[in-house]
């Protein structure tokens, strides 16, 4: 059983019907859709990073696998940058 997620501020889960804290971000981009630098994002809890990331590299839309912690810190030192 997953960790009830009372609080907003916890990422969750991006799989359907999961409820559990997100440890993984999966950044992905649809070709068709997407310029070659946007990377959209689905976040994953430790069960569901492989369903998640095989569903994408299927389609040839997952651009990278990383930890939340690790994707924060970039997105801090980005925005700290300019």
């Amino acid at each position: 059983m997953f960790p009830t997620n009372e609080d907003p501020e916890i990422p969750i889960c991006s799989a359907k019907g999961c409820r559990a804290h997100a440890v993984w971000v999966l950044a992905w981009n649809n070709p068709k859709l997407h310029t070659p630098q946007r990377r959209k994002t689905w976040l994953a809890c430790e069960e569901h990073r492989e369903h998640l990331s095989s569903f994408l590299e299927m389609r040839g839309f997952l651009k990278d696998v990383v930890r939340l912690t690790e994707w924060e810190d970039g997105a801090r030192g980005s925005s700290a940058d300019g």
